[in-house]
């Protein structure tokens, strides 16, 4: 496939700036992947596309608060740090993002918080915005995280969300259910899954399973091959445990509804299964790519947000809901105004 097939027009207006005020108050559109059918719900409704013992598996990575502004010695130069991954918790080494860039060089030292009372150096250059950072601290370990994080805002993707981030947002830019810290973007589908939608599964006999998928910036990034085949993407780091392999093999085996919660779960099961259809316990890093044409061996249904032109989310949708009907359903939601983007509304893919 080529990228141009993933192009659409979109209304600037239809990119949801905030989210609902309820987190499970979303429109819903529901597409039937057999026939293409498209039904126009709330998210609320979900439950009646479902039965007792189907299974549906989160995402539990845990966003941080990786948007640091800090200054820059000397100039006292604005500079935004956006920490990407701890690579030396004894040493405080941090892989970080910069900008502007071309002001950052090997050997300046940046400042943090009113005080100043975080300084960080800068040790290398890893990409044209990448560098390692080492942070000068003294202290515990916990207490500089947690000094740190003090200063960091929610990464909100600001390629989508045009507005700063404000405080509401480290709460609504974090699923509920978020555990496992690691994540700078959050698995967007499992925002909408409020404590009494959770709930209501449990009452009406629906199991939750949970994979570790660190989403990274990668799933912003532009792809600039046509050819589809030649793009690489990012590596994001996941965990798939015994007990996720336990409820997920015994609901294929069983015939039942396996609902993936949003693109990284597609993309964790994707990567975890064996040849026999099961999936298998996993802890590495994943660099899968899916687009269409694929088969999906595990997940039989999906929920998705509405995702942005040319984007692998979108490819990764359309893989699973079929090209054509994913790709009609989209104009259709810019016709209905359904919003788009991070904190939009949902789609809900079927059979």
């Amino acid at each position: 496939m080529k990228l141009s097939q993933f192009k659409f027009k979109l209304p600037e207006e239809q990119i949801a700036e905030y989210p609902t005020p309820h987190r499970d108050e979303s429109r819903m559109m529901v597409l039937h992947r057999t026939t293409g059918e498209i039904e126009h719900r709330m998210f609320k409704d979900f439950l009646e596309y479902f039965d007792e013992h189907d299974v549906f598996v989160f995402n539990d990575t845990k966003v941080f608060p990786a948007r640091l502004y800090g200054n820059k010695e000397k100039t006292g130069a604005r500079i935004e740090v956006f920490l990407l991954r701890e690579l030396n918790r004894d040493l405080r080494l941090w892989d970080v993002l910069v900008d502007p860039a071309r002001k950052i060089r090997i050997g300046n030292k940046l400042y943090f918080g009113d005080d100043n009372s975080i300084v960080a150096e800068v040790i290398d250059n890893t990409t044209s915005r990448g560098r390692t950072l080492r942070f000068l601290y003294d202290g515990e370990h916990e207490e500089f995280k947690k000094s740190l994080y003090a200063l960091g805002e929610a990464p909100i993707p600001h390629e989508i969300i045009k507005r700063p981030s404000e405080p509401e947002d480290l709460e609504r830019f974090q699923c509920i259910f978020a555990k496992h810290e690691g994540a700078v973007t959050a698995p967007t589908a499992g925002l909408h899954f409020s404590k009494s939608m959770m709930k209501r599964m449990e009452i009406k006999g629906i199991e939750s399973a949970f994979i570790t998928l660190h989403c990274g910036l990668g799933n912003f990034r532009q792809t600039d091959v046509e050819d589809l085949t030649k793009h690489k993407m990012d590596s994001e780091q996941m965990f798939v445990n015994h007990e996720c392999c336990s409820i997920v093999n015994k609901a294929k085996d069983e015939g039942r509804k396996i609902c993936a919660v949003g693109t990284t779960v597609q993309r964790a099961l994707e990567a975890s299964v064996s040849t026999e259809g099961h999936i298998k316990e996993y802890e590495g890093w994943t660099n899968k790519f899916i687009f269409p044409p694929h088969d999906f061996s595990v997940a039989n249904a999906m929920f998705s947000n509405f995702h942005m032109p040319l984007s692998t989310l979108l490819m990764l949708t359309a893989a699973f809901g079929g090209y054509d009907y994913t790709m009609a359903a989209y104009e259709e939601a810019i016709k209905e105004g359904y919003r788009f983007g991070t904190y939009g509304d949902v789609m809900l893919i079927v059979d």
